[in-house]
């Protein structure tokens, strides 16, 4: 093999290739070579050391030999004019057993008509060909390999050239991340959980249906939002926040939150929130999985209250009566039936027991809490 069938092999691919004068000068090197010329000098001078001793005839024929791509060299018949070690190597051969052999000694009886059809179609066309391949390995599994096949003159003959790389690890392994996101899709549109993909900005770029049903939100219109607008303004917003930046900045991998969602009629529903950073093949965080559980009840905003009325609120849900409850707060009874007027009206409850119902609906009085306090009491022994 001489110079020029060299490159004229390596002139499809993207490969790494450089040519040097004898001080390692750059004279020409391929697309994929190193921009950077001092990078490329301290691999030429390795290349050079372990070359020194070589013929010079021989250089370009060690190249091609011991290049990791396969490269083959047949003519019309499907016969292998030539062949390297990877070639061979991809059917569990060595290339003399290769080189002299026609394709039928070599691919299995299925792929012969396949290979040689392929192979009068680059000598028609005149041009090369991408092409991906499926093959037997020579332990028996199936393999599969990427790359070029063109037309080129060896000796005086148009023959196929072709040159490839053995993708099958790389096949696999994206055949299991495509497994694994379809089974993420029918998580996230079918188990029910609240699922949302939130990129690196807090923005909505995935949701399950789940979401939208809960949110009361055409999924369509979901996506793009930002999700500051979906929870409400409550102390649990601050500490998710916190959360969120360390998530972003890789301070951690995942946490637990709480938050209350808001719907787009107002209404409220708490949630526990598992969160989950994103790493994708380049640096930093490329996005958050949210999934909610422990959905709460749907409940409307919770209404300001003054520390009296919250006050009177845990007393009814002690059982205290409007005497005992206006002796407590030194109220009079005219004081009382008016705090209690105002409270039917902004809990829009009707009864004494429908009033204590709602303040534990909307999260006025704590659930984990005897005797009834308010939810934001800032000790056990404080009722508001």
């Amino acid at each position: 093999m001489n110079e020029v069938d060299l490159k004229a092999l390596l002139e499809p691919l993207s490969v790494s290739r450089w040519e040097a004068d004898g001080v390692l000068g750059v004279i020409d090197d391929g697309d994929a070579a190193f921009g950077d010329r001092h990078t490329t000098h301290r691999l030429l001078r390795g290349v050079a050391i372990g070359m020194a001793d070589r013929p010079d005839d021989d250089l370009f024929a060690t190249f091609a030999d011991l290049a990791p791509a396969a490269a083959f060299v047949r003519d019309a018949a499907g016969r292998h004019l030539w062949a390297n070690h990877a070639y061979a190597h991809l059917y569990g051969r060595t290339r003399d057993t290769v080189i002299g052999r026609h394709l039928a000694d070599v691919d299995e009886a299925g792929d012969i008509a396949r290979f040689l059809a392929l192979d009068q179609e680059v000598l028609t066309r005149g041009r090369p060909v991408r092409h991906t391949l499926t093959y037997r390995r020579g332990d028996g599994l199936p393999g599969r390999a990427a790359g070029y096949r063109f037309p080129v003159r060896w000796g005086a003959a148009r023959c196929v050239a072709g040159i490839y790389v053995d993708v099958t690890d790389h096949a696999q392994a994206l055949d299991r991340r495509q497994r694994a996101e379809a089974d993420l899709r029918t998580l996230r549109d079918h188990s029910g959980l609240l699922c949302v993909r939130l990129t690196p900005d807090g923005r909505v770029s995935e949701a399950g249906t789940a979401v939208a049903d809960v949110l009361r939100i055409r999924l369509s219109d979901l996506m793009g939002l930002p999700a500051d607008t979906l929870i409400a303004r409550t102390p649990e917003r601050s500490a998710l926040h916190r959360i969120w930046d360390d998530l972003i900045s890789g301070r951690r991998r995942s946490a637990r939150a709480c938050a209350v969602l808001v719907d787009r009629d107002g209404w409220r529903r708490r949630v526990r929130i598992h969160l989950s950073a994103v790493c994708g093949t380049t640096p930093g965080v490329s996005g958050v999985w949210a999934v909610g559980t422990h959905l709460g009840l749907r409940h409307q905003a919770r209404p300001d209250l003054t520390a009296t009325q919250v006050r009177i609120l845990t007393l009814l849900a002690a059982g205290h009566s409007n005497a005992d409850i206006a002796g407590t707060l030194r109220l009079s009874r005219q004081t009382l039936d008016y705090h209690l007027s105002r409270l039917r009206g902004l809990l829009d409850a009707a009864t004494r027991p429908a009033l204590v119902a709602r303040a534990y609906v909307l999260g006025i009085l704590s659930a984990q809490a005897w005797p009834p306090r308010s939810s934001t009491a800032p000790n056990p022994a404080s009722p508001v």
